[in-house]
């Protein structure tokens, strides 16, 4: 066996004794290479274990990851076989453990199978239920790696937090001597973007380009701002919840609008929803303006006394009201949990050629929707609003 150099991140594998281990790491900073050095060294000291590489998509996971298993195996450890090597099923095998690489494309692929040892890369591509049948399937220790692209992740909250996991940040300064000069040169050139260089230079966690609402922050007591009128909004759901804000527009130089969510649940009937917004409003007769897709609720709610407006549809409405919010300053309370989420998790839809568009995804909006109809229509003039 030719002898090889490594990285800080096989030092980093090599003292970490936790379950898990993130590398969270710029551009070029040498994370999949040694992560994949470490698990083949591991593995020939070892018999009959099951090691898993996993990637969201096939194309990505083959001309990344399985590829550079490929190179480590036949230029730096002089040992590749190719007879050890199934192109169709795309598994290695490394004396009698299996390497296998697998994409997430397809559910079968991660509810079917059992390992020992977990590599997820670009683990940021991957969803919340991708993680949860792949660790459950995870008999001893898995390692994610990704360049922190998107500004808020389940990673960053429920599983970099654990008291089994060890996270480490890593640069391409950490990799330097392995890169050319001209590529070192090009990292660098991405100090011109403060975002990129925030991601690929520092390997630090940047602002997604298709986050739709980066006007916001989060304020203690939203019922501490005076105020001479409040309004609400409420979006209809039954499967999807059914959500209700409520909602301060402060006229100053920027205007402000302060927001605090009043209700997010599922499976509510007519007559439920009625009832809980009577019991928010507390009596009150404060305006409310709800989604007109559903009239007859609406009716319902009139009839039993509630002060409630349909929204008005109209062309470019979701567009509109969006760049309305944008225009102002947004206070959210910091107990509107799932309004929050939202707010994180709300992005423009990003064509297949990578052009974000002005469409929003239409995911994780159900409260953002109920602020549409309150803060817009209040302003808009009735008849000429064009609430979606």
């Amino acid at each position: 066996m030719k002898k090889i150099q490594t990285t800080v991140h096989f030092e980093q594998l090599e003292n970490s004794d936790k379950r898990i281990t993130i590398h969270q790491g710029g551009t070029r900073s040498g994370k999949t290479y040694n992560i994949l050095i470490w698990f083949i060294l591991m593995l020939l000291q070892q018999e009959n274990k099951v090691f898993t590489v996993a990637r969201k998509t096939l194309p990505s996971l083959k001309t990344s990851a399985f590829r550079d298993f490929i190179e480590i195996l036949d230029e730096r450890l002089g040992m590749f076989d190719p007879s050890c090597l199934n192109k169709t099923e795309l598994t290695y095998k490394l004396g009698s453990n299996l390497v296998e690489f697998i994409s997430l494309d397809s559910p079968q692929k991660v509810r079917g199978r059992k390992r020992n040892y977990l590599f997820i890369n670009e683990a940021n591509e991957i969803t919340r239920e991708d993680w949860l049948q792949l660790s459950l399937r995870t008999t001893d220790k898995v390692v994610l790696d990704y360049n922190p692209s998107d500004e808020f992740h389940f990673i960053y909250d429920d599983i970099k937090t654990r008291d089994d996991c060890d996270f480490y940040r890593t640069t391409y300064l950490d990799n330097i001597n392995n890169l050319p000069i001209a590529t070192v040169r090009e990292i660098e050139r991405l100090k011109a973007d403060p975002n990129l260089w925030a991601i690929y230079g520092r390997g630090e966690i940047g602002m997604s380009g298709t986050t739709i609402f980066r006007n916001w922050e989060m304020i203690d007591d939203y019922d501490a701002i005076e105020s001479r009128e409040e309004i609400y909004g409420l979006d209809f759901g039954y499967n999807d919840p059914t959500a209700m804000v409520k909602v301060k527009i402060l006229d100053r130089e920027i205007p402000e609008i302060y927001i605090k969510q009043c209700l997010c649940k599922t499976h509510m009937t007519s007559h439920e929803i009625t009832d809980s917004c009577k019991e928010i409003l507390g009596g009150a007769y404060s305006k409310i303006y709800g989604d007109c897709a559903r009239p007859e609720i609406i009716e319902d709610m009139r009839r039993a006394g509630l002060n409630i407006y349909p929204s008005v549809k109209g062309k470019n409405s979701v567009k509109d009201s969006i760049d309305f919010l944008k225009k102002h300053k947004l206070f959210i309370d910091k107990s509107s949990y799932d309004l929050i989420k939202e707010m994180r998790m709300y992005k423009w839809k990003v064509h297949s050629d990578e052009r974000v568009l002005e469409e929003p995804v239409d995911l994780n909006n159900h409260l953002i929707d109920a602020l549409r109809y309150a803060a817009y229509k209040k302003v808009i003039p009735f008849g000429v609003a064009i609430i979606g």
